[in-house]
């Protein structure tokens, strides 16, 4: 992929920044330096390495999961709704 100015313009306007004028060309190296470093990527050689491949043999911690229901908290942050009913917010309705 090749970064040029049209192609900055646009990441411009994707991402709401500005980028000055004295900037696009330092911008538009450090760019092509990323995109050429991540093409690199694509290139090595994946073939025989494991999915869960790892740099040490510890497993990730896993908790088990269980649902629970704190009411005291669920209050506190009801009471500072302008509205609230059945432990839920009541919001005005805006889709007719």
């Amino acid at each position: 992929m090749q970064v040029d100015n049209a192609l900055l313009t646009k990441l411009e306007k994707l991402s709401f920044l500005k980028v000055s004028d004295d900037k696009r060309e330092e911008i538009i190296e450090q760019l092509s330096q990323i995109v050429n470093f991540v093409d690199n990527l694509s290139d090595l050689d994946t073939q025989g390495v494991d999915d869960n491949f790892a740099m040490n043999d510890k497993s990730t911690f896993t908790r088990e999961d269980k649902p629970k229901c704190n009411t005291t908290i669920n209050d506190d942050i009801l009471k500072n709704a302008p509205q609230s009913g059945d432990h839920f917010f009541i919001v005005p309705k805006i889709i007719e």
